[in-house]
């Protein structure tokens, strides 16, 4: 057989189509992935300590060279999690270098041989401002789960997940703490207990089939809504629309002045409107978060619920930005 296909989408997105008969991958410069590997026949990957920090070593190495973010990482004796935003290099390469050499370097201590790993890994491409914060408190939250420690003090202390490190327990120089923080506050203290409030929160929630079966994927229509959704981007683009053009849509939907929406303040209708103007900004021309925090003068975290709060209006009112 020959190789694999490469098509090249517009805004740079690339998916390998192989010949095999597999649901191929979804990439992006820029794309969030949710990362879950597992051992063959469920079998141990990490034995001891000195498996899990070479796991770690290598990883960090090859996500710096690579210029990925990290913003998750869990380790569990069978498996591994981890919240990666694509580089300069596919994640795909990003995860064959890591999987096949820590592999080598595993059956080579342990004196044995074959695949460590299941065939294929899991990668859930991921909404980024809707799901990055769930996502993060989910992969921390692993080794409660897996019975690894029993409760959040003793995951303070766990230094085989970011959890961690975002504590300032342990320190790494791979691992992107500064942009999950400042989903927080502004101030380190204050997003570090902000921050891990919102994870305590999370040890009674349970298992979340959202954030670990594909129903991201499948919330936007499934793969080919995602190139769906470049072109809709890209078509808005061409028509002249930007953050003012959807603030003056916002306006005309709410009936407010177009400085009413700019303005600060909690009034439930102005509050309303900016929820809408975020969700339309960063789903459907795909502005970031952080954009939006300038221009509006909210936290990233207040961005975040925004948008949440748009979708839902948008859903239950049947507003559209543009009519197709």
């Amino acid at each position: 057989m020959g190789r694999p296909l490469v098509l090249q989408f517009t805004d740079s997105y690339y998916c390998a189509i192989s010949p095999m008969p597999r649901k191929s991958r979804i990439d992006a410069p820029g794309a969030l992935h949710h990362i879950i590997v597992r051992g063959i026949d469920q079998s141990e990957i990490f034995n001891d300590n000195v498996d899990r920090n070479n796991f770690i070593d290598r990883l960090g190495r090859i996500i710096q060279e690579t210029k990925t973010r990290c913003f998750a990482w869990s380790l569990i004796p069978n498996h591994f999690h981890l919240l990666l935003k694509t580089g300069q290099v596919p994640i795909a390469t990003v995860m064959r270098r890591l999987l096949t050499g820590y592999a080598v370097s595993y059956n080579r201590r342990h004196h044995r041989h074959g695949h460590l790993f299941q065939n294929r890994y899991k990668s859930i491409l991921c909404q980024e401002d809707a799901y990055l914060l769930e996502l993060v408190r989910y992969i921390h939250l692993n080794p409660i789960r897996a019975n690894i420690v029993k409760d959040i003090t003793a995951l303070d202390k766990y230094p085989y997940t970011g959890h961690t490190v975002i504590m300032g327990k342990v320190k790494n120089d791979w691992q992107d703490i500064e942009w999950v923080l400042k989903l927080y506050d502004d101030s380190l203290w204050v997003a570090r207990r902000k921050y891990r409030a919102f994870i305590q929160k999370g040890v009674s929630q349970g298992r979340h089939t959202d954030l670990t079966g594909g129903g991201l994927i499948r919330s936007h229509g499934g793969w080919a809504a995602v190139k769906e959704q470049i072109e809709k981007k890209h078509g808005l683009l061409a028509k002249g629309y930007d953050l003012d053009k959807i603030a003056l849509k916002v306006s005309a939907q709410m009936q407010l002045k177009p400085s009413e929406i700019w303005a600060q303040g909690k009034e439930r209708k102005r509050v309303n409107a900016r929820s809408l103007l975020c969700y339309w900004a960063v789903r459907d021309l795909g502005i970031s978060m952080a954009e939006l925090s300038r221009h509006l003068k909210l936290s990233l975290s207040g961005v975040s619920l925004s948008v949440k709060r748009g979708e839902k209006m948008a859903k239950d009112n049947g507003y559209k930005l543009v009519d197709l």
